[in-house]
């Protein structure tokens, strides 16, 4: 049996409660009627009873910029050890090694979550554990449904937000026309360790992958991940990286567990997408990701920040004012786009690395 509601109408549907659709329903939950669904349970912890987001879970300069910006400060129980202040970088078709000064927050990211998602107002309806399903277009906005619990539900909202991540399923069916950015496969797997890594390592070789791969430490962990191409060769690239990681002597204790994520990569403004008819992306479900280094965070607060703005005024013309915003987005990740090749270029990415220049010298 379908369950519905026919004498309500929410003014926005957010679908998805990460950093972008938490951040969204934040800043807007106190000035409309709104509905999040995500699939995840993030109002507490099960254990074995949740699904878990594929993340290496490292809040970068810019999403911390963005933190601050809107006022907010981490709870120290969200922070993990061991705070990373440096990033060890291995090329492995030059067989270069270089360590370069950075400072990332380490932490849980389910935990990021669900502190991201308790900033949310009390009168947003949270749906969790709850898979959105489709919309259908009606009078005065759209019919959407959705599962929980092996029930399918139907509400009526005037404004739906893709929220929803890599391979969004806003995204792919309200935009199927529309130039999508490279997608990628992320595999990351957890294992136990006994040695100390104070670095974030991060690695490059164009026979496993033409983006990257990287091993965090993590409370007594190494996450082991990286970012491959789709198809049934994604899990032997990933076998051959641990193999060559293995070759240098990194050490992988028993493994604990296995993620895997979409992953987009926006390599042309093209593939960077506000919306059409009071559907409109946020984060990574708008191509909003860095096309150098995939991180996500401060793209995905910047593009909530920049949409809620956008809605401040009202709904008629919300659109427009949020494409003229993602402007200086569009700007930033063209930016990284232009600094990609002096990455992944085996070549340039020789020169930059034997120049020394910006590297650090770690005393072990």
């Amino acid at each position: 049996m379908i369950q519905t509601r026919g004498d309500i109408m929410y003014d926005i549907t957010i679908v998805g409660a990460g950093p972008a659709g938490s951040t969204l329903a934040k800043l807007l939950g106190s000035k409309y009627k709104i509905l999040v669904i995500e699939k995840r349970n993030l109002e507490y912890y099960s254990k074995g009873n949740n699904r878990e987001k594929c993340c290496g879970g490292l809040l970068a300069p810019d999403a911390q910029y963005m933190i601050a910006k809107m006022g907010l400060g981490i709870p120290k129980d969200i922070l993990v050890d061991p705070q990373l202040f440096a990033v060890r970088t291995i090329d492995l078709n030059n067989n270069i090694e270089r360590y370069y000064q950075r400072f990332y927050f380490n932490m849980d990211r389910e935990k990021f979550d669900r502190w991201l998602v308790s900033q949310i107002p009390k009168e947003v309806d949270l749906r969790f554990n709850s898979v959105f399903k489709s919309f259908t277009p009606i009078d005065n906005g759209y019919e959407i449904r959705f599962s929980h619990n092996k029930q399918e539900y139907v509400e009526r909202t005037k404004v739906l937000i893709g929220a929803d991540g890599g391979n969004s399923l806003i995204r792919g069916q309200a935009f199927s026309n529309h130039l999508f950015p490279k997608n990628y496969i992320s595999i990351q797997e957890w294992y136990e360790t006994k040695s100390e890594m104070p670095y974030f390592t991060a690695i490059f070789d164009k026979n496993i992958t033409d983006f990257y791969s990287w091993i965090i430490p993590k409370n007594g962990y190494i996450l082991l991940g990286g970012a491959f191409d789709i198809g049934k060769e994604a899990n032997e690239k990933f076998q051959l990286l641990k193999m060559k990681l293995q070759k240098r002597e990194f050490q992988f204790g028993k493994r604990i567990k296995r993620e895997g994520a979409f992953i987009y990569r926006p390599t042309s403004l093209k593939a960077l997408l506000h919306g059409k008819d009071n559907i409109a992306l946020v984060g990574e479900a708008a191509g909003s990701i860095s096309p150098s280094s995939a991180e996500g965070f401060s793209y995905a607060l910047k593009s909530a920040l920049y949409l809620a703005q956008s809605l401040e005024s009202g709904i008629d013309g919300f659109l427009n004012r949020y494409k003229n915003k993602l402007r200086k987005l569009k700007a930033n990740i063209l930016l990284k786009n232009l600094k990609s090749p002096a990455m992944y270029n085996t070549f340039l990415r020789r020169l930059a690395m034997k120049s020394g220049i910006q590297s650090i010298k770690v005393e072990n």
